[in-house]
């Protein structure tokens, strides 16, 4: 019984032996590939060590936005980058293929104030001391873009941002020394087309004045197509003016004075009445302006106080946001239009990860306890178009990044289909009509749409003709 024991443990001590001389095996053979692979990953390093290439720990974007003065409702619409960027660093952040891995992104943004004179070196701010990789992600009119245009060109960063109507941002485009090489736009049309070549050719969704046009229809022959134009003397203001009057010409309407220019007024007017007597004393039935939400609050209230009543009236500009028409006081913005941009109703918009069009506005609702502001998805729809550039790209190299960003053609954002025109530089949006009203909802007005040439984004309520009047 002893012997046979003995035997036994020899046998078990010999399985036992050749057990762990397989592990200690395998072990090795693990341990080669994990040595290996780490030569391999730390080759890579050292070789983008060694051309002066450090991998980034973040993906750093700048920009420019205005917190308080005439322009503070664009800025409070930064809400919507914000939320694209904390959607993107949900994921990890952009892949970049050099790195073979994911950065998250970090906007960094500085408080113009409104004041234009300040966007160029609160733009070189960024560039120099922050390293931003690219600029953009917002919203704001043309005359505030010009500055960063020219320090983005200046220290060849890369940039997305959003300028308002093409001919007042190609104005200010075409009248600087050089076209701007590294500065891509998104805005809507007032009444140019694309290209022939562009997928938008003869789609009047995007072109502002058709839209208005379309929207007048059957009430304009209800007026004497007699119109009271006002616009800010700033490059946005002058350009809308130049291009409305000559269009609107053409479809038969007299906008009074247009020859001299009337109507348009420089920063810091607070009397309107010797033009008010005059739009009165003509018989003007539909008021038309474009310009800070303050200005026309200002010109608007003198309009009641005057007896000037006409039938129509609609606001470019200063009138796309609550925090605006808000301001105005009393009953002020019942009846008057505004362009629309973006409504959560849209069809076939999607944003980041799980974010929806209505997804979007909830978060903004509960954040904010306000009307939706509508810029919030024009700045989430920028975000998407630079995450999406950048990714492409691959790397933060700048020429890599502006190919990618003249490339680009996303089929479905939060906003639609973006694609630039690359004669231009720019990405259109589409525009449809919104109109204030009173409503019980929070804050007490809402602007829904009342004509609209795209059945993505359909109408939804009628339009109040002729303007109502307390009394």
């Amino acid at each position: 019984m002893g012997a046979i024991h003995v035997k036994s443990q020899r046998k078990g001590g010999f399985i036992m032996k050749e057990e762990k001389e397989r592990k200690k095996g395998f072990t090795l053979v693990t341990f080669l590939m994990i040595l290996a692979g780490a030569l391999i990953f730390g080759s890579g390093v050292q070789r983008a060590q060694s051309a002066g290439q450090e991998i980034p720990k973040e993906i750093r974007i700048g920009d420019t936005f205005s917190h308080t003065g005439p322009y503070a409702a664009f800025g409070f619409c930064k809400f919507g980058m914000e939320a694209a960027v904390e959607d993107i660093n949900k994921q990890g952040g952009i892949y970049l293929k050099k790195y073979g891995k994911k950065l998250p992104v970090r906007w960094i943004i500085r408080d113009t104030q409104s004041d234009m004179l300040k966007v160029a070196p609160l733009t070189e701010d960024l560039i120099l001391n922050e390293k931003v990789h690219v600029l953009g992600g917002h919203l704001e009119p043309p005359p505030m873009r010009q500055g960063m245009a020219m320090m983005a060109d200046k220290y060849k960063i890369p940039t997305v941002v959003g300028v308002g109507p093409f001919e007042s941002w190609m104005g200010i485009r075409e009248a600087a020394a050089k076209p701007f090489k590294y500065t891509w736009t998104i805005g809507v049309s007032i009444g140019t087309p694309p290209s022939k070549e562009h997928f938008l050719y003869n789609n009047p969704g995007y072109l502002l004045i058709p839209t208005w046009l379309g929207g007048l229809g059957r009430y304009a022959d209800k007026t004497n197509k007699k119109v009271a134009l006002s616009a800010f003397d700033d490059p946005d203001g002058r350009a809308w003016y130049m291009a409305f009057t000559g269009l609107m010409k053409e479809k038969g309407f007299d906008c009074y004075g247009a020859d001299k220019q009337f109507g348009m007024f420089p920063p810091g007017t607070t009397d309107f009445s010797s033009i008010i007597g005059e739009w009165k004393k003509s018989g003007c039935e539909i008021l038309w302006a474009n310009c800070p939400g303050p200005d026309f609050g200002t010109l608007w209230r003198q309009c009641h106080t005057l007896g000037f009543k006409p039938k129509m009236v609609l606001v470019t500009r200063g009138a796309i946001y609550y925090r605006d028409i808000a301001s105005w006081g009393g009953n002020l913005p019942h009846g008057v239009g505004m362009e629309l941009y973006w409504d959560p109703s849209i069809k076939n918009a999607r944003g980041i990860g799980n974010t929806t069009p209505h997804s979007l506005a909830e978060r903004f609702y509960k954040k904010t306890n306000e009307p939706l502001a509508q810029g919030i998805a024009f700045d989430y729809f920028i975000a998407q178009i630079l995450f999406d550039s950048i990714e492409r790209a691959g790397t933060l190299d700048s020429d890599a990044i502006l190919k990618a960003i003249s490339e680009t053609d996303l089929k479905t954002t939060i906003h639609g289909r973006a694609a630039f025109d690359k004669a231009t530089q720019h990405c259109r949006h589409p525009a449809q009509i919104g109109q204030w009203r009173k409503t019980n909802k929070p804050g007490g007005w809402e602007a829904p749409c009342v004509f609209s040439y795209n059945d993505f984004q359909p109408a939804t309520a009628d339009y109040i003709f002729p303007m109502p009047y307390d009394d």
